[in-house]
């Protein structure tokens, strides 16, 4: 190998590492710093996860993932019963069983992927709209088979739908109120604060973040 052919290996070495070492710096450090610090001035929530705090300022969650509000699971209970002192949220059947975050049941984002003649689908939502009607009547409120809406017996398309309909959120005040002590009105004012329109007055639907509701209604029981 002759010597100019080695200063040429060298020199496009050289190249090559000094190419390396831009781009590294580039667009392994200096473009992810830059992104995280406009991320962080001018979208400080969406880029720490849509956070929801509570009173004291402690993070109970995100406001894109639904959780559920359930009764330590009994002892050869195969699933836990609902804590009904709190605002339940939409079904969340899935692809299968978690065994991570224990306070919703999903291993995965998805759907049952069961038709609308499904048998086994049809009995899930007869069951979930007689639970539905037992769990929110009280002494003095009896709810109607034909109140209850679609939401509350049927899973959403990714299983972790945070949000519920105003009318589900309704249909649980009476309840709620009971349980905890309240005065249906205030319940109800609770809900009303909580409920989001649509965006720009036309896309979307009216909703109602459970997450957020329940951290209000915490706040309001401890007074």
């Amino acid at each position: 190998m002759t010597h100019t052919t080695v200063s040429s290996t060298a020199r496009l070495l050289g190249a090559g590492l000094r190419a390396l070492l831009v781009l590294t710096l580039l667009c392994g450090v200096l473009y992810p710093l830059a992104v995280t610090g406009v991320a962080q001035a001018l979208f400080d929530d969406q880029a720490n996860g849509s956070e929801i705090k509570d009173a004291s300022g402690r993070v109970v969650g995100s406001s894109l993932i639904g959780q559920r509000y359930d009764l330590p699971a009994k002892k050869g209970e195969q699933s836990p019963s609902p804590d009904l002192k709190w605002f339940q949220p939409r079904p969340s059947n899935g692809l299968g069983t978690n065994s991570v975050n224990t306070r919703y049941s999903l291993i995965l984002s998805g759907a049952t992927n069961r038709s609308g003649d499904n048998e086994e689908l049809i009995r899930w939502v007869k069951d979930a709209k007689a639970a539905v009607v037992k769990d929110n009547s009280t002494a003095t409120h009896q709810v109607e088979p034909a109140d209850v809406p679609a939401d509350a017996v049927t899973s959403s398309g990714s299983g972790l739908d945070p949000d519920i309909s105003p009318a589900y959120a309704k249909l649980q005040v009476h309840r709620v109120a009971e349980r905890n002590g309240l005065g249906v009105q205030e319940v109800e004012a609770l809900v009303a604060d909580h409920t989001t329109g649509r965006l720009l007055g036309f896309l979307g639907e009216p909703r109602v973040n459970v997450l957020e509701l329940n951290t209000a209604l915490r706040s309001l029981t401890r007074g």
